[in-house]
Protein backbone atom coordinates (compact mmCIF):
# COMPACT_ATOMS: atom_id res chain seq x y z
CA UNK A 1 0.00 0.00 0.00
CA UNK A 2 1.71 3.01 -1.15
CA UNK A 3 2.11 6.29 1.41
CA UNK A 4 -0.58 8.77 2.36
CA UNK A 5 -1.22 11.98 3.22
CA UNK A 6 -1.05 12.13 7.49
CA UNK A 7 1.78 9.69 6.74
CA UNK A 8 5.80 9.97 7.91
CA UNK A 9 8.10 9.51 5.74
CA UNK A 10 10.83 5.89 5.93
CA UNK A 11 13.52 6.59 7.27
CA UNK A 12 16.67 5.74 4.81
CA UNK A 13 19.73 7.07 3.32
CA UNK A 14 19.93 8.61 0.27
CA UNK A 15 23.36 9.58 -1.86
CA UNK A 16 24.05 13.29 -2.44
CA UNK A 17 26.48 15.08 -3.71
CA UNK A 18 28.56 17.07 -1.22
CA UNK A 19 31.91 19.52 -1.47
CA UNK A 20 33.76 16.29 -0.91
CA UNK A 21 32.14 13.82 -3.52
CA UNK A 22 29.42 11.36 -2.99
CA UNK A 23 28.20 11.29 0.83
CA UNK A 24 25.20 10.19 2.54
CA UNK A 25 21.94 11.96 3.60
CA UNK A 26 19.34 10.64 5.77
CA UNK A 27 15.27 11.10 5.56
CA UNK A 28 15.25 12.97 9.11
CA UNK A 29 18.01 15.29 8.18
CA UNK A 30 16.17 16.23 4.89
CA UNK A 31 12.73 16.38 5.98
CA UNK A 32 12.71 17.30 9.39
CA UNK A 33 12.03 21.31 10.60
CA UNK A 34 10.88 22.00 7.19
CA UNK A 35 8.83 22.55 4.46
CA UNK A 36 9.58 20.36 1.24
CA UNK A 37 8.24 19.90 -2.09
CA UNK A 38 9.15 17.02 -2.95
CA UNK A 39 8.99 15.50 -6.58
CA UNK A 40 10.41 12.10 -8.19
CA UNK A 41 10.98 10.93 -11.51
CA UNK A 42 11.66 8.00 -13.12
CA UNK A 43 14.76 8.81 -14.34
CA UNK A 44 17.01 11.07 -15.12
CA UNK A 45 17.23 12.82 -18.60
CA UNK A 46 14.60 10.59 -19.38
CA UNK A 47 12.04 12.95 -21.87
CA UNK A 48 9.28 14.07 -19.55
CA UNK A 49 11.63 14.13 -16.66
CA UNK A 50 14.36 16.11 -18.58
CA UNK A 51 11.97 18.06 -20.83
CA UNK A 52 8.85 18.96 -18.38
CA UNK A 53 9.28 17.98 -14.93
CA UNK A 54 12.71 19.47 -13.64
CA UNK A 55 12.30 22.78 -15.55
CA UNK A 56 8.51 23.36 -14.13
CA UNK A 57 9.84 22.89 -10.72
CA UNK A 58 13.38 25.53 -11.61
CA UNK A 59 10.46 27.91 -13.06
CA UNK A 60 8.47 27.94 -10.06
CA UNK A 61 10.83 27.47 -7.16
CA UNK A 62 10.65 31.19 -6.05
CA UNK A 63 6.71 31.06 -5.83
CA UNK A 64 7.31 27.75 -4.10
CA UNK A 65 9.45 29.75 -1.63
CA UNK A 66 7.15 32.42 -1.47
CA UNK A 67 4.44 30.15 -0.07
CA UNK A 68 6.36 28.89 2.60
CA UNK A 69 8.37 26.11 0.78
CA UNK A 70 11.82 25.89 2.60
CA UNK A 71 13.12 23.16 0.14
CA UNK A 72 12.90 21.65 -3.56
CA UNK A 73 13.75 18.13 -3.67
CA UNK A 74 14.23 15.91 -6.25
CA UNK A 75 14.79 12.05 -5.81
CA UNK A 76 15.13 9.62 -8.70
CA UNK A 77 16.28 5.64 -8.88
CA UNK A 78 19.65 6.87 -10.57
CA UNK A 79 23.56 6.93 -8.72
CA UNK A 80 24.30 10.02 -7.84
CA UNK A 81 26.71 10.75 -10.34
CA UNK A 82 24.09 10.86 -12.93
CA UNK A 83 22.03 13.40 -10.35
CA UNK A 84 25.14 15.45 -10.24
CA UNK A 85 25.43 15.66 -13.93
CA UNK A 86 21.84 16.04 -14.55
CA UNK A 87 21.54 18.71 -11.94
CA UNK A 88 24.79 20.77 -13.63
CA UNK A 89 22.82 20.10 -17.33
CA UNK A 90 19.35 21.30 -15.93
CA UNK A 91 20.92 24.23 -14.14
CA UNK A 92 19.31 22.79 -10.25
CA UNK A 93 22.70 22.91 -8.52
CA UNK A 94 22.56 25.05 -5.49
CA UNK A 95 18.65 26.03 -6.38
CA UNK A 96 16.89 21.99 -5.59
CA UNK A 97 18.29 19.34 -3.88
CA UNK A 98 18.97 16.17 -5.41
CA UNK A 99 18.57 12.89 -3.61
CA UNK A 100 20.05 9.49 -5.73
CA UNK A 101 17.37 6.75 -4.80
CA UNK A 102 19.92 4.01 -6.80
CA UNK A 103 18.79 0.88 -5.51
CA UNK A 104 15.05 2.67 -5.20
CA UNK A 105 14.97 1.64 -1.41
CA UNK A 106 13.12 5.16 -0.32
CA UNK A 107 11.10 4.10 -3.38
CA UNK A 108 9.85 0.66 -2.12
CA UNK A 109 9.44 1.80 1.12
CA UNK A 110 7.11 4.47 -0.30
CA UNK A 111 5.59 2.00 -2.01
CA UNK A 112 5.69 3.68 -4.93
CA UNK A 113 8.23 1.83 -7.06
CA UNK A 114 7.69 0.75 -10.62
CA UNK A 115 8.87 -1.91 -12.85
CA UNK A 116 10.14 -0.77 -15.92
CA UNK A 117 12.11 -3.57 -17.05
CA UNK A 118 9.87 -4.27 -19.86
CA UNK A 119 11.57 -0.43 -21.29
CA UNK A 120 15.10 -1.85 -20.33
CA UNK A 121 14.28 0.43 -16.65
CA UNK A 122 14.50 -1.81 -14.23
CA UNK A 123 12.49 -0.89 -10.70
CA UNK A 124 11.96 2.94 -10.78
CA UNK A 125 10.12 5.36 -8.60
CA UNK A 126 6.51 6.62 -9.59
CA UNK A 127 6.43 9.81 -10.65
CA UNK A 128 5.01 11.88 -7.66
CA UNK A 129 4.62 15.32 -5.86
CA UNK A 130 4.10 15.96 -2.07
CA UNK A 131 4.20 18.69 0.39
CA UNK A 132 6.04 17.32 3.19
CA UNK A 133 6.00 18.75 6.55
CA UNK A 134 8.35 17.95 9.17
CA UNK A 135 8.46 14.28 7.44
CA UNK A 136 4.93 14.30 7.56
CA UNK A 137 3.29 14.21 3.93
CA UNK A 138 0.66 17.16 3.33
CA UNK A 139 -0.10 16.82 -0.27
CA UNK A 140 0.24 13.80 -2.48
CA UNK A 141 -0.25 13.55 -6.19
CA UNK A 142 0.67 10.49 -8.09
CA UNK A 143 0.81 10.47 -11.52
CA UNK A 144 -1.29 7.52 -13.85
CA UNK A 145 1.40 6.96 -15.93
CA UNK A 146 4.90 7.75 -15.90
CA UNK A 147 5.08 9.83 -19.35
CA UNK A 148 2.48 12.61 -17.60
CA UNK A 149 4.00 15.03 -15.29
CA UNK A 150 0.35 16.82 -14.48
CA UNK A 151 -0.53 16.26 -11.55
CA UNK A 152 2.96 16.10 -9.99
CA UNK A 153 3.42 19.26 -11.38
CA UNK A 154 4.75 22.63 -9.50
CA UNK A 155 1.67 24.25 -10.65
CA UNK A 156 -0.54 21.58 -8.71
CA UNK A 157 1.67 21.40 -5.83
CA UNK A 158 1.43 25.38 -5.86
CA UNK A 159 -2.52 25.27 -5.76
CA UNK A 160 -2.42 23.18 -2.80
CA UNK A 161 -0.08 25.84 -0.81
Amino acid sequence: MPIAVGNRLPEVTFKTVTNDGPGDVSTSEVFADKKVALFAVPGAYTPTCHQKHMPGFLEHLSELKAKGIDDVVCTSVNDVFVMEHWGRDTGAVGKITLLADGSAEFAMALGLDLDLGAFGLGTRSQRYAMIVDDGVVQVLNIEDTPSSAERSSAEELLKAL
